[in-house]
């Protein structure tokens, strides 16, 4: 493996989304295939699973997303000033819950939206979501890059010299643009996608995904409008995907996932009433 290679493992370990970015500008270290819902799936780097959309069917994301602010703009201003009013929820519950939303890691991430569709989200109880959210991980997360790569924004932190919520990436971000987020568009990407699968939880799960995106404020990873211009992103992904016969014929297969597991029972294993609380002062 060369030096490239094991540097883009290392990132891997430390956030997903930092590892989409040294994906789209070049291919990573080969990795065994995984099976989940019965089905085998290519690994394109350790822990990312091969999207739906082939390398040409993917966007191009600086062709519709405006350039980031102007450091004398109006929005710049804005930005700045939403940033002092998120640093001051560290070290409350959500902060702490902003850390979780940080990591985007299978199977952790996976149950992100549990409570918002009121069921379990695992391999075992709902194989083949698990496996649409894991693969559209890749395809959302991968549009950002071309805007990323384009206007190379800094980050708050690297600006004001205060704290991230998540250290140990910090070194990666660095290197990783902040505009558009990529966070944000993973998680309402992954809301839109849910709430055409469970239209009756609508509102819920939109709820989530907006906070998912808030939470990189909240750890001062992103700006105000970096995670603007995210939902942005991610709309067009999901969008994109519909094109695909692949991802509709696997939204069918999630819809039964979640009639079955309403039948069954499996609600989630998470403390819901926890994540209301930490998500509350946010609305």
């Amino acid at each position: 493996m060369n030096s490239k290679r094991l540097s883009t493992a290392c990132i891997i370990a430390a956030s997903a989304v930092v590892a989409l970015g040294a994906l789209a500008d070049e291919p990573g270290a080969p990795a065994s295939d995984v099976t989940v819902a019965g089905e085998q799936i290519k690994q394109i780097m350790p822990g990312m699973l091969e999207g739906y959309l082939a390398k040409d069917e993917q966007l191009d994301s600086k062709q519709f997303v405006p350039p980031a602010p102007a450091a004398d703009s109006a929005l710049q201003a804005l930005d700045t000033a939403w940033s002092v009013q998120m640093l001051k929820l560290q070290d409350t519950p959500r902060w702490d819950l902003a850390i979780k939303d940080a990591n985007l890691a299978f199977p952790a991430v996976a149950d992100t939206f549990a409570c918002a569709l009121d069921i379990q989200i695992s391999e075992q109880t709902t194989p083949a979501l698990y496996m649409l959210l894991w693969r559209t991980m890749t395809d959302i997360g991968l549009a950002p890059y071309s805007a990323k790569n384009a206007y190379q924004r800094e980050r708050p932190f690297m600006v004001s010299g205060t704290p991230v919520c998540t250290p140990n990436d910090e070194q990666a971000l660095r290197k990783d643009g902040s505009y558009p987020s990529g966070h944000t568009a993973i998680g309402w990407g992954w809301a839109l996608i849910l709430t055409e699968l469970a239209p009756d939880r609508a509102e819920e799960i939109l709820a989530r995904g907006r906070a998912f995106g808030e939470s990189r404020n909240v750890c001062n990873a992103h700006w105000y409008t970096d995670v603007v211009a995210g939902r942005l992103v991610g709309s067009a992904a999901v969008a994109r995907l519909h094109a695909n016969e692949a991802f509709r014929s696997a939204m069918d297969a999630a819809r039964a996932d979640i009639v079955h597991a309403r039948q069954a029972n499996v609600t989630p294993t998470k403390d819901c009433a926890v994540e209301a609380s930490s998500l509350a002062g946010m609305r």
